[in-house]
């Protein structure tokens, strides 16, 4: 088949504005939908006693109740016309989802981090969640309508602009390109505040599964035992157990080192060789059930410990991977398993992935991933960040963006020829960000009503380990 030229391409591009306008895309469309209904679609299936706890996280704030109701997100998306220029997108953008961590080669470097929703869709909905984000947290944060403005116009005419450098790339120049931790203090923030940046790396690089493995586990003589920290962290089968007998019964009825053998041979199938001999040196200790994130809560999240021959440990995270929000709303490729979807998707979208990265399925069928759990990883406070550090950070986040969707796409040259030089693109993203977080506010208070009411039923963290002793 013959390679289309790049003028092909960028009037490819263009050609995308008549199927849909930039200026549209200020637009959030009519919405008559219920959010509590498509709440409870997205908590079925969840660990049953998990899911006040989940709503209670979601209750703090409208922020906190925008990150766990990416489900409301793509079925608005889903209402209004798309630029049909569709590509992996990470499908849950917001700003918590950007962060720090170390590459195979020990080098910190900064990239999107989470990839539940990972999927094939339009590059724009994923630019849209951003910019949601973006205003909702200057609104939490109690800043001025002026500041959440320029920060959805710094992160829209920064992926712009990185999309126009990357349409210029050559295909190997886009997949080895990082943004590292030197080089993002550099490009993205001020003289004045890049050493809140190094110390965010000194911090970052601290965080190892050794350090991890003092505070959450203890040594009974024989081997490693993980510490309950309820409802965060538990034994399934033990006294501080958050499962139901039902939900309990697959680990009743089976040793649950067997059942996880079963799953680490299909997973180990799933890696190159060297990983395999290399995780080979390991063995199990202990297995606990952790509660992850805001919009994770109530999935199936397991933390497995496992040691070397000196002792030395590596906690695996095994998480429940069910089905993307965005391919719910969005046409896309079938999927054959949740767990491969995230992987393939992290591996394409991230400069550098984890290299324990892999997928298996468990009891009753579902899908799951493997990931490490902690590996120099480190995520931004917002909360006691300044204008200029915002400001900063919201620049790295559109240019981490560009960079995900050039190298996964390979379409950076039709993007940057759809949105063009100028701000209409930006400025419609602005109106479109401003108009939604007023949508986020009323289905935040119709989400209030119905916990107060009865109707939904939540929990904080500290009222639920208020039912343990540990």
């Amino acid at each position: 088949m013959k390679a289309s030229t790049i003028a092909e391409r960028e009037a490819r591009g263009r050609a995308a504005r008549e199927h849909s306008k930039r200026s549209s895309h200020q637009a959030v469309g009519e919405l008559h939908r219920n959010p509590i209904d498509l709440l409870r679609q997205s908590s079925e299936g969840r660990v049953h006693k998990l899911v006040p706890l989940r709503y209670g996280r979601m209750a703090v704030s409208p922020f906190t109740f925008f990150r766990g109701t990416a489900i409301l997100q793509a079925h608005d998306l889903s209402r209004v016309h798309d630029t049909g220029l569709v590509m992996p997108i990470c499908g849950d953008g917001h700003l918590m989802n950007f962060g720090g961590f170390a590459t195979p080669e020990r080098q910190l470097v900064f990239d999107l981090n989470d990839f539940d929703e990972v999927s094939v869709g339009p590059f724009e909905w994923d630019l849209k969640r951003l910019t949601a984000s973006l205003v909702i947290a200057a609104r939490h944060m109690r800043l001025s309508r002026g500041t959440a403005e320029s920060l959805v116009m710094t992160a829209v005419n920064e992926y712009r602009d990185r999309m126009a450098q990357y349409a210029q790339c050559g295909a190997l120049e886009l997949w080895y390109d990082r943004i590292t931790f030197d080089r993002m203090a550099d490009t993205a923030f001020p003289p004045e505040r890049r050493r809140a940046v190094r110390r965010g790396m000194e911090k970052a690089a601290n965080r190892t599964h050794e350090g991890l493995l003092e505070k959450m586990a203890e040594f009974d003589g024989g081997q490693w035992k993980i510490r309950d920290a309820p409802p965060a962290l538990f034994h399934v089968l033990g006294a501080n157990t958050l499962f139901t007998e039902d939900e309990a019964e697959t680990f009743k009825h089976a040793n649950w080192r067997k059942m996880v053998e079963r799953m680490w041979g299909e997973y180990l199938k799933t890696m190159s060789h060297d990983r395999r001999e290399l995780l080979s040196h390991f063995t199990v200790q202990d297995m606990v059930f952790k509660v992850v994130g805001v919009g994770s809560v109530g999935t199936r999240c397991m933390v497995m410990l496992m040691v070397d021959h000196m002792g030395k440990p590596l906690f695996v995270q095994i998480k429940e991977a069910r089905p993307s929000v965005i391919a719910q709303f969005h046409k896309s490729p079938a999927v054959k398993h949740e767990g491969e979807r995230v992987v393939q998707g992290q591996r394409m979208l991230q400069a550098a992935s984890d290299i324990f990265l892999g997928w298996a399925t468990g009891p009753a069928g579902r899908h799951f991933y493997f990931r490490q759990l902690r590996d120099m990883k480190l995520s931004a406070n917002i909360e006691l960040f300044d204008n200029d550090l915002l400001d900063g950070y919201a620049r790295l986040c559109g240019w981490i963006m560009a960079r995900a969707h050039a190298k996964a796409s390979g379409q950076a040259i039709e993007v940057s020829a759809y949105i063009g030089r100028g701000d209409q693109f930006a400025e419609a993203l602005n109106g479109y960000a401003t108009s939604y977080a007023d949508q986020v506010e009323r289905d935040y208070d119709v989400f209030l009503k119905a916990c107060r009411s009865g109707e939904l039923e939540a929990r904080t963290d500290e009222d639920m380990a208020a039912d343990f002793r540990v």
